[in-house]
């Protein structure tokens, strides 16, 4: 029994698929599907059951995969460890965004932390918030980047910035005749909202109930910029957080963002990692770049 086995085995059953496990651990099908057998031969138990149509673990394939897990998270802390004794900015970093922040923040902050952190290695993962707890939680991510706050006991929590929100409308609407609008103006407006799932859901649902907004039952958004697309079509008005309007010379719809007078909706940006993480110092050195480039 290797690490790589144990490897192939979590990736299976997260995939129950071995062609997509094979893909995402950058080897053939019958290779993992070798490896496998061989663990099974190994423990003297069988692991997975394989059908024509779908994989199925065994219950105690079940109760490995768990195990699995914890040995491949020791291991890779092992090799961390070990580098951050010659750099605690070196080595590779596993880093979690949400899908409202990641490709706007992304862009901004890339050059400045391989600028200042060269040696240091970052893969980025983009799911939505549950998914990101979750693998933060079992260790398969190191921190994770999202909205604020968020009930949890397990993690620490650095706020990085925060970010107003601005009311996106369609050019032709009469509410763009001004320069700033206020939350009053928005009762009984229809906006429309991402699908559940989405924090920046909640948090602009939080502003539509104390503005007196309805939320519009006839279509919910996978993304911003679908959001930003039916805005553009004149399909309804939207929040839109200020890190995803494009420059004025960047625009090329019909959209116009207009501020909200004081007190602004605003969200709260942060940065998530577990409790007791040796590699805090490096979690606080990068959270301090980001909060340097967002003042």
């Amino acid at each position: 029994m290797n690490l790589r086995e144990l490897e192939y085995l979590v990736a299976l059953d997260e995939e129950r698929h071995f062609n997509r496990a094979a893909q995402r651990c950058f080897v053939s099908q019958p290779t993992l599907s070798g490896q496998l057998k061989k663990l099974e031969q190994s423990l003297g138990i069988q692991l997975v059951e394989r059908h024509t149509r779908q994989v199925l673990m065994t219950d105690a394939g079940l109760a490995v995969v768990t195990q699995a897990r914890k040995v491949l998270m020791a291991a890779r802390e092992i090799r961390d460890i070990a580098e951050s004794f010659h750099d605690i900015m070196a080595g590779e970093l596993q880093m979690g965004l949400i899908p409202t922040i990641a490709p706007y923040l992304l862009p901004q902050m890339m050059s400045d932390l391989g600028q200042h952190f060269p040696d240091l290695k970052l893969w980025l993962h983009e799911h939505q918030t549950p998914q990101l707890l979750e693998m933060l939680k079992r260790g398969e991510l190191d921190l994770i980047i999202q909205a604020l706050p968020i009930d949890h006991h397990d993690f620490c929590e650095v706020t990085l910035f925060s970010e107003p929100f601005y009311l996106a409308l369609h050019r032709d609407h009469p509410l763009t005749q001004q320069a700033q609008v206020s939350l009053d103006q928005l009762q009984g407006q229809d906006l429309l909202l991402l699908q559940a799932g989405h924090c920046l859901r909640e948090h602009v649902l939080d502003v539509c109930l104390l503005a007196g907004a309805l939320e519009n039952q006839h279509f919910h958004a996978t993304s911003l910029e679908t959001l930003r697309h039916m805005v553009g079509e004149g399909m309804g008005m939207t929040l839109m957080p200020e890190m995803a309007i494009p420059s004025q010379s960047e625009r090329r719809d019909n959209i116009v963002y207009l501020p909200f007078v004081e007190p602004r909706p605003m969200r709260r940006i942060g940065m998530l990692y577990r409790k007791g993480s040796y590699r805090q110092p490096a979690f606080e050195q990068l959270a301090e770049v980001i909060q340097q480039k967002k003042h």
